[in-house]
């Protein structure tokens, strides 16, 4: 459309009213005294950021000697978009419908699944959305799959537990959700899984899945899964990924 200005996607930055403004707005804490000189160091740490003309738009007192900030400034950094590969499961998502009749057809039995959140993880929304019969906005959980055997360890399940029911039951698939990642202690504990796997014997005997809000196809595959599904996925994509890998790699 005429007047409308064309985005350079090799120069792609923010903007905020017009485009290539640069406006951004963000927040951080700093462990400095609320006040003026807070405020100046904010302003500071913005600009050594790439920001021009770095503004504080709010800060509050939080107590014992820290400041929190909201601000507001011109980003001078650009990204070249048409460059970015993302790692990601290639797969075109089947609804619960085709899922079922897909192990229907060519699986002809039914998949077990057996998942938990590990280690000391006690969030259990991530892997309660795709696992639990009522799943997440409009997606139904594995639960509610016909052909499907889906069970749910819940929170902080021992890795070696896990591997124990997943054997006992002669799982399929191995689901993980990590939730809790502060200082990455999601990876010793991703990675032990799969080295207990692997001593058991049975980590080419399962498809094995991990998921969260720090979970990318690349870390999974990095740390020994097959997959990896983050902040958005559903139980469609998770069983699409298990059925169809399943009759990849012949474990049917």
């Amino acid at each position: 459309m005429e007047g409308i200005q064309k985005v350079d996607l090799t120069k792609v930055k923010p903007y905020g009213d017009t485009l290539n403004d640069g406006m951004v707005q963000m927040s951080f804490t700093l462990p400095v005294p609320y006040g003026d000189e807070a405020n100046e160091a904010a302003k500071q740490l913005s600009a050594k950021m790439g920001f021009e003309h770095p503004a504080v738009v709010y800060s509050k007192d939080l107590g014992i000697g820290y400041t929190f900030f909201v601000m507001y400034g011109k980003c001078t950094h650009t990204v070249d978009y048409t460059t970015i590969k993302v790692p990601k499961v290639d797969m075109e998502v089947m609804d619960m419908d085709q899922v079922e009749n897909f192990i229907k057809g060519k699986i002809k039995r039914d998949v077990v699944v057996v998942g938990g959140c590990t280690g000391t993880d006690a969030h259990t929304v991530g892997i309660d959305a795709i696992m639990n019969m009522k799943g997440y906005n409009h997606h139904f959980g594995l639960e509610r799959y016909k052909g499907i055997v889906a069970l749910n360890m819940g929170s902080q399940v021992p890795n070696e537990e896990l591997a124990a029911k997943a054997i006992e039951m002669k799982a399929d698939a191995i689901l993980v959700s990590q939730i809790v990642t502060q200082k990455d202690v999601h990876i010793p504990n991703l990675t032990q899984l799969v080295e207990i796997l692997e001593a058991e014997g049975i980590r080419d005997k399962v498809v094995l899945v991990c998921g969260g809000p720090r979970i990318s196809h690349e870390l999974a595959q990095e740390l020994g899964y097959d997959a990896g599904f983050t902040t958005g996925s559903y139980a469609d994509d998770v069983a699409t990924f298990i059925v169809e890998e399943m009759v990849r790699r012949n474990l049917v």
